[in-house]
């Protein structure tokens, strides 16, 4: 039998499940955001977290080519500069799409894991 491994089976979760957090912790941030701050805001990398802090940089930068977020870099003096991420309305629409759809495929699951 072949079965594949938690960290395999985490791992393809995770491809998707990330752009739907970063939308809504983009979404629910009153002022821009930076992607160490979202990271720390999703705990990346913390004792819960399924999210490696790392991958959310690819996914910042997909969702702001797909118009999801828009960005901007502010220069910093006392390091690099940061670039601050928003979300655009477009971006909205495609948060609540994907709520919707990740709340129906969440309820199947458990309904059919809970038997």
């Amino acid at each position: 039998m072949n079965t594949t491994s938690p960290n395999k089976f985490q791992k393809d979760l995770n491809a998707g499940l990330l752009g739907l957090a970063v939308l809504g912790a983009v979404a629910a941030s009153e002022a821009d955001v930076y992607g160490y701050e979202l990271a720390r805001r999703l705990r990346l990398d913390g004792d819960t977290s399924p999210f490696k802090s790392g991958s959310i940089y690819p996914v910042l930068r997909n969702l702001c080519a797909a118009g999801w977020l828009a960005s901007r870099v502010v220069p910093s003096y006392a390091g690099p500069a940061r670039r601050y991420y928003r979300i655009t309305d477009e971006g909205r629409a495609t948060l609540s799409n994907w709520r919707h759809t990740w709340q129906r495929t969440r309820d199947v699951v458990d309904r059919l894991l809970e038997g």
